[in-house]
């Protein structure tokens, strides 16, 4: 793939005309206490993983109307009454869900608590799922895939559920003995990573504790941007939508601005770091940039970083990236 996007010292300039909608935080403070008006109820099984130097929890929690979401939360072995780590709370890509017990346990493996969330309605793709989504009862039409599920209003739109479950995420993972509560890290790729940013600006004044943001490549930023030049999957489920229901563009727009990543970053105050990928055609270099330039910009302009990966498409940085990601947190966590 050429580099098809914006030069890079453009990219860094890049403001998105994304604006958020007058109701945004009436919006989102009425959304997350409806969904904490449920009991969290978040319980830890433990299970066999097969590992000798990792535990793993199967993790139940109420996210969205009360419906239970799943997760694994790997802790290192050998940890002793009243020990506590930082957790590293871990959102997956589109079509993937949490996968199987000893499928990802590598910030275990760095010494950290890893939480898993799996994705509602998802897991038939990249990892197995088991969490449906049981409130999905939108009325309108849609599109194959979730992009346009429920787009007809936002009270009804796919992401305002899985948005939900990542928040409450951070509570669950917050609960169990052996995580710090005050030292909690958010990361994800591609999805997984607009659901980072998401959560990061969502915490913002509703919840304490959140101390940094790891957003690769991500996902859900700058909608009018992504709908109109990324040629690869999901972004075009949008456009196929709007393909048929031509007079809906504005309507699918004025919803998507609710869950826009650019929107919600602006509240971000955790320091973060960024990755883009210059070659990337499923999230295009300037919507990552716009969600990087607009983060904080409401919240106290904290600390942030991006890492950019001029060769690479959607695969970003990879393990070179997660090298960074870890000296990145060795220096926020001190």
């Amino acid at each position: 793939m050429p580099l098809f996007d914006l030069p890079l010292e453009k990219l860094r300039e890049y403001e998105s005309p994304v604006a958020p909608p007058s109701d945004l935080k009436d919006f989102w403070d009425r959304t997350v206490a409806e969904a904490r008006d449920f009991p969290l109820a978040a319980t830890f099984e433990p299970v066999e993983n097969y590992l000798t130097l990792i535990d793993t929890f199967d993790v139940t929690f109420a996210g969205y109307g009360g419906a239970p979401v799943k997760g694994w939360l790997h802790l290192p072995a050998g940890l002793e009454p009243g020990d506590q780590l930082p957790v590293v709370v871990q959102y997956v890509g589109y079509s993937g869900g949490r996968g199987m017990v000893n499928q990802d346990t590598r910030w275990a493996q760095a010494g950290y608590a890893h939480f898993i969330m799996d994705t509602r309605g998802q897991g038939y793709g990249g990892s197995l799922g088991t969490t449906p989504d049981s409130h999905s009862s939108a009325g309108d039409v849609a599109f194959a895939g979730l992009m346009t599920r429920g787009i007809g209003h936002q009270d009804d739109y796919y992401y305002r559920r899985v948005y939900v479950d990542a928040f409450r995420a951070v509570e669950a993972a917050q609960a169990h003995p052996a995580v710090d509560p005050s030292r909690v890290v958010l990361q994800g790729v591609s999805q997984g990573g607009g659901i980072v940013v998401a959560t990061a600006g969502l915490v913002s004044g509703r919840l304490d504790g959140v101390v940094a943001a790891l957003p690769d490549v991500p996902f859900l930023q700058d909608f009018p941007r992504a709908i109109d030049i990324t040629p690869r999957g999901p972004y075009p489920e949008i456009a196929g939508f709007l393909a048929r229901h031509r007079e809906r563009y504005g309507q699918i727009l004025e919803v998507l601005n609710y869950f826009d990543g650019v929107n919600l970053a602006r509240w971000a105050t955790a320091p973060a770091l960024y990755s883009a990928a210059q070659m990337d055609d499923i999230c295009p270099p300037s919507t990552v940039f716009a969600s990087y330039n607009a983060y904080g910009s409401d919240g106290g302009t904290p600390d942030k970083d991006i890492e950019v990966y001029r060769f690479n498409n959607h695969e970003g940085g990879q393990e070179h990236q997660w090298i960074r990601q870890l000296l990145f947190l060795r220096k926020v966590l001190g």
